[in-house]
C-alpha cells in the first residue's frame, strides 16, 4: 500500500495547541488573509475563534463562509459527518474545491483519534488524506505547561511539526533551552519559530508528513544520522494495520523498525509526564517475519503508550527499504525505493511515547536480526 497523496484528494492538517499558545491567531490568519487559497477550518466551537462578523459572507447553522473564499465550520457532533458535509457543500456550490482542510482539536488531549479518522473511514479516505499534525507552542510559558499539563506534553509528542510561537518574548538562550526540551520529547518534529503565529502557511500545510515515501526523501539524515542527534528525522506519520501488502513474494511484513536507541539526550531532570523519544539502530539485516511479529505484539501491548513511531528497515534478502509508521495501534508500512551503493544499510526506528522501557525495546529489536 502506498500513502502517496493522490491528486484530487484534499490534504488535512490537524492543528493542536495549548490554550493561549496562538492557535486562534493562526486560524484567524487562515480565514481572513488574502492568501489566494481556499481553506476549510473545522473548529470545536466557532465562538472561540472570534471572527469579525464583517468578514463573514453568509452562514448556515454550522458553516461560516469568509469573504476570502475560506469557510469555517463547527464540530457539534461527529468529525466524519462534518467532513462529509463539507464535501457535499463543495459539490453543490460548484467552483473549485478546497485547497486544504484544517481540523482544530481544542479540548482534546490526544490528537490520535482525530488522526486515525483519516485511516479508518473509507469515505473520508477516498476524498482526503492526512497531511500533518501541527502543534502551536507558547515559547514563554511552555516549560511551565510541560510541568503541570499532560495535554501539553502529548500535543508536542504527537506533532509532525511545531510552531514555536511568541519567540519575541524570550531570550535566545531561553529559546534554545525550550527547543532542546521539545526535541527531547519529540526528536522527529521540525520547529518553526514564529511571532504572533506568523509562520508561512506553506511551511505547515502541504507537507505530506504522513506519506511513507517522504520519510527518506525529505530527511536523508534519518538514514545517515550525525553524531547521535535524533534531531530531525521527521516529517511523517501515521498509520495503520499492517499486513503484507501482498507483494507476490509472499512477504508479509510491512513495516518496521529497528535500532539501538538512545534517548537523544532525554535524560531528564524534569519528568515531562514520562514522555520522550527513543531511537534504535541496528547494523545487521533484519528478519522480516520476526520484526513483523515483534512490532504487532509491541503495539498490541503498549499501543496506548506509544504515541508515534516510524522506521526504516533493512530486511534480509530485500533490495528495497521497508518504511513504516504508527499512530498508537494503527500501523502501516511498505517497501520503498531500493538501497543504493551510497547508502549505509542499517535499520533505524524512533518511538515517541510514555514510560517506554529503552532496554526492553532495544532487546526486542535486536532479537529480530536475521541469523
Amino acid at each position: 500500500m502506498t500513502n502517496t497523496a493522490p491528486s484530487g484528494k484534499i490534504p488535512v492538517t490537524v492543528l493542536t495547541g495549548y490554550l493561549g499558545a496562538g492557535k486562534t491567531t493562526l486560524l484567524n490568519r487562515i480565514l481572513t488573509e488574502d492568501h489566494g487559497k481556499k481553506y476549510a477550518v473545522i473548529v470545536n466551537e466557532f465562538g472561540e475563534i472570534g471572527i469579525d462578523n464583517d468578514l463573514v459572507v453568509g452562514a448556515d447553522e454550522e458553516v461560516f463562509e469568509m469573504n476570502n473564499g475560506c469557510v469555517c465550520c463547527t464540530v457539534r457532533g461527529d468529525l466524519i459527518r462534518v467532513l462529509q458535509g463539507l464535501m457535499k457543500r463543495q459539490k453543490t456550490q460548484g467552483g473549485r474545491g478546497f485547497d486544504a482542510i484544517i481540523v482544530e482539536t481544542t479540548g482534546l488531549a490526544d490528537p490520535g483519534p482525530v488522526a486515525q479518522t483519516f485511516f479508518v473511514d473509507e469515505d473520508v479516505k477516498a476524498r482526503t488524506y492526512l497531511d500533518s499534525v501541527t502543534a502551536v507552542v507558547d515559547a514563554k510559558h511552555i516549560l511551565l505547561r510541560l510541568g503541570d499539563s499532560k495535554e501539553a506534553v502529548e500535543q508536542i509528542a504527537f506533532a509532525d511539526q511545531i510552531v514555536l510561537n511568541k519567540t519575541d518574548l524570550v531570550s535566545e538562550d531561553d529559546l534554545r533551552h525550550v527547543e532542546a526540551r521539545i526535541k527531547r520529547i519529540n526528536p522527529l518534529a521540525p520547529i518553526h519559530r514564529a511571532q504572533r503565529s506568523n509562520v508561512p502557511l506553506d511551511a505547515i500545510i502541504g507537507k505530506h508528513s504522513f506519506d511513507l515515501e517522504r520519510i527518506t526523501e525529505l530527511e536523508p539524515e534519518f538514514l545517515n544520522p550525525g553524531h547521535g542527534e535524533a534531531g530531525h528525522v521527521h516529517d511523517e506519520h501515521c498509520g495503520h494495520d499492517h499486513h503484507d501488502h501482498g507483494h507476490d513474494h509472499g512477504h508479509v511484513h510491512d513495516e518496521h523498525c529497528g535500532h539501538d536507541h538512545h534517548d537523544h539526550g532525554a535524560k531528564s531532570d524534569i519528568h515531562d509526564d514520562g514522555v520522550k523519544g527513543i531511537s534504535l539502530t541496528l547494523d545487521r539485516p533484519i528478519d522480516g517475519q520476526k520484526i513483523t511479529v515483534w512490532l504487532n505484539e509491541l503495539l498490541a501491548k503498549r499501543g496506548p503508550d506509544i504515541l508515534r513511531a516510524k522506521g526504516i528497515i533493512d530486511v534480509q534478502g530485500e533490495d528495497r527499504r521497508l518504511v513504516f509508521q504508527a499512530v498508537h495501534m494503527i500501523l502501516e508500512g511498505d517497501f520503498q525505493r531500493p538501497w543504493t551503493e551510497k547508502d549505509k544499510r542499517y535499520s533505524r526506528m524512533v518511538f515517541i511515547g510514555r514510560d517506554l522501557d529503552e532496554a526492553e525495546l532495544k532487546a526486542g529489536f535486536e532479537a529480530t536480526a536475521a541469523l
